[in-house]
């Protein structure tokens, strides 16, 4: 159960506390092992596979959008037509035929528009709505996973996800377009700048690296930014990061030979045989994302313990604000209040019918206190 941000910030000792290894080296080999364990625990207690599914859906939503603005993006300066034949063509390699076949139609039909400006405009801003679904259940996956609730009013929250939105959706573009530079257009602005075939070369070697940049970026935003707790600083690369990357290059290697070797989905599903394995694959994604995340949770907890302080319980991080929290204890609080008078007024017209109320419906329990003041009489 999420503990309340209220709760946490009067328990939390500074988020930068010294007493706490500083460094990797300084945490015994009992507390990595304490962490370890904890690790996998609690990615089942926190029902991280089912947030991935949600995740996934969020994804999903958010690629066609995506698609839109890459295609009109380089449609502006006239790359269009090549830019399109690289993602289909991308699509085949990974193996998935058939999602290609079904992207091919509505791309083609983008890329001949003579409406690219108009339709980069409203891609963009898709892309920005459908992806800021994504970031915002990414961030309530990391609050279950820190065990604390949004204590973030909507004034502060949606712009917070819309910038963290804007800031990811920028660097997938990018990434994107690194992988469409290739072939043809890679040669283009090779010719341009007076490189020639060299630069088709030396770009197939460099991109893979500012990818892995790229996405070591976006992993580091999304944890330090979405959930409703102090991180102790930022990090570029935090070890839970490096663990979700790890996993997830090795899972999608994996599932990819399986896909390959082992499984016969066109038979079982037909036509959409390669859009479930694509579904699986950002399912996979998204769990090595959150198994990341709660690596980082559970270090964490490890380092407080080994300060001495009473983390067994709840990670000891304050949030990042309470006011929701406090909004959302007053309205529960008023709920309760009403439904105490009615439970109450029902009580007494039984009696007052001769009829005989048991203890544990009638006015039996606690005393009213701050939280559940005593109702009026009327």
């Amino acid at each position: 159960m999420a503990q309340k941000s209220t709760e946490r910030e009067q328990q939390a000792p500074d988020e930068n506390d010294q007493r706490k290894p500083q460094e990797l080296t300084d945490v015994t080999k009992r507390s990595w092992g304490y962490v370890l364990g904890k690790t996998l625990r609690e990615f089942g207690r926190d029902q991280c596979t089912d947030l991935a599914a949600g995740l996934t859906y969020y994804a999903v939503l958010a690629i066609f959008p995506a698609l839109l603005a890459i295609v009109s993006l380089l449609g502006v300066v006239g790359q269009a037509g090549s830019t399109s034949d690289t993602i289909l063509q991308l699509v085949r390699d990974l193996g998935s035929g058939q999602v290609a076949d079904l992207l091919e139609g509505p791309i083609t039909s983008l890329t001949e528009s003579p409406a690219a400006g108009v339709a980069l405009i409203v891609g963009v801003l898709g892309a920005l709505w459908s992806a800021s679904g994504y970031v915002g259940g990414f961030g309530r996956a990391m609050n279950r996973i820190y065990g604390i609730d949004e204590g973030r009013p909507i004034w502060k929250l949606r712009p917070t996800m819309l910038g963290v939105t804007a800031f990811t959706v920028v660097l997938i573009v990018v990434a994107a377009l690194i992988l469409v530079l290739s072939g043809p257009v890679a040669r283009t602005v090779g010719d341009l700048i007076g490189l020639g075939d060299s630069a088709v070369f030396v770009w197939n070697v460099v991109k893979w690296p500012v990818l892995g940049v790229i996405a070591i970026v976006i992993v580091a935003v999304l944890y330090y930014w979405s959930p409703n707790i102090k991180q102790p600083k930022f990090k570029w690369m935090s070890l839970g990061s490096l663990v979700a990357l790890v996993i997830w290059l090795i899972a999608s290697v994996g599932f990819g030979f399986y896909v390959a070797n082992f499984s016969n989905y066109n038979a079982t599903y037909g036509s959409l045989g390669a859009v479930i394995v694509f579904l699986l694959w950002l399912w996979i994604t998204n769990n090595a994302l959150l198994f990341g995340a709660e690596f980082d949770a559970e270090l964490e907890r490890g380092r407080e313990l080994q300060a001495g302080m009473k983390a067994e319980r709840d990670i000891l991080l304050p949030p990042r604000d309470t006011a929701q929290t406090e909004k959302k204890a007053a309205a529960l609080a008023k709920d309760e209040l009403e439904g105490l008078r009615l439970r109450q007024a029902a009580a007494a017209e039984i009696r007052r019918n001769g009829d005989e109320v048991p203890e544990a419906d009638g006015d039996g329990g606690s005393a009213p206190s701050a939280d559940h003041p005593e109702p009026d009489k009327r």
